[in-house]
């Protein structure tokens, strides 16, 4: 018997899209459940904005629409960020296995039993699913499925494992790269990281007119953040340092703003302590976390 918790951190999140994303998931649960992949299914939401985006009228009508599908919602009154606000909501967590899955996130019908099916191997960590319209473009054996790190705009995992790794660290990543860090532990205690295309979502990222989505500043700010974090955690500190250097001398704010921050944490001793000093788990390829099957232009 294998029990399911999927949870999606919301941030002043459309509850429309919310709502059409869960009945997405329930019809992908239904048929999950009817396979015999999983035996009881749950949606935990965890609400980080400032006020909350769902009453209790609104979790009834999903519960109504979807009983096949219990719903819990737990209201912050913070903005924990990604990483915090999946560790608490984890914390209750007493599922077999744990579906980390963006809020604007639709699966396929079959989503759920693609995203099992990896786990009949041995010592499977982590089952990520393939991303639609724009698929992630880092690297991953067309044979195993194995690949660096895995994105958990949809990534399905052990609620053992999770808790083997002590979760995401929320105390270095807020937001981004957390899920590149939560991947490398996971590899780094022996575990595989599985990238899984027959598993299609649809993440409703907005284009830009040149075919890439458009990254808020709240992107730019912390993306560059977890870069300097993430390579100075991964023993790289010859990139954190060149990263540094490029940062200091942007004419961006949010580049300056990051590198003062990282000598901030630095100066205040609160950098996280360097993993994998020899270099078996992390991968910094051309300022990405992984190898490229191709460039998006």
């Amino acid at each position: 018997m294998t029990t399911l918790r999927v949870q999606s951190v919301l941030f002043h999140s459309d509850a429309d899209s919310v709502v059409r994303a869960f009945d997405a998931l329930a019809h992908a649960g239904l048929r999950a459940l009817k396979s015999g992949d999983f035996t009881a299914i749950e949606m935990a939401y965890g609400d980080c904005s400032s006020m909350p985006i769902f009453d209790a009228a609104r979790l009834n009508g999903l519960v109504e629409r979807h009983p096949h599908v219990k719903v819990q919602y737990q209201f912050f009154e913070d903005n924990l960020g990604s990483a915090k606000g999946h560790n608490t909501l984890l914390a209750t967590a007493s599922t077999d296995m744990v579906l980390i899955m963006n809020p604007d996130v639709m699966l396929a019908p079959d989503t759920l039993i693609e995203l099992a099916l990896p786990f009949q191997s041995d010592r499977v960590g982590m089952v990520e699913a393939r991303q639609l319209p724009v698929e992630h473009p880092k690297e991953y054996n067309v044979l195993t499925g194995e690949t660096s790190w895995a994105a958990t705009a949809c990534a399905l995992m052990p609620t053992s494992v999770c808790r083997e790794v002590e979760g995401f660290d929320h105390e270095t990543f807020f937001l981004y790269c957390d899920d590149v860090d939560f991947s490398w532990r996971i590899r780094l205690a022996g575990y595989k990281v599985i990238y899984q295309p027959s598993a299609v979502v649809f993440h409703d990222k907005r284009l830009g007119s040149g075919g890439r989505w458009v990254a808020g500043s709240a992107e730019q700010y912390f993306s560059a953040e977890a870069a300097l974090l993430l390579s100075w955690k991964w023993s790289r500190p010859d990139i954190t340092d060149r990263l540094l250097t490029i940062f200091r001398g942007a004419a961006e704010a949010h580049l300056q703003k990051a590198a003062a921050t990282f000598e901030q944490r630095r100066a205040e001793g609160r950098l996280p302590c360097p993993l994998d000093t020899e270099h078996r788990v992390a991968q910094f390829v051309d300022d990405a976390y992984a190898a490229h099957r191709f460039v998006i232009a």
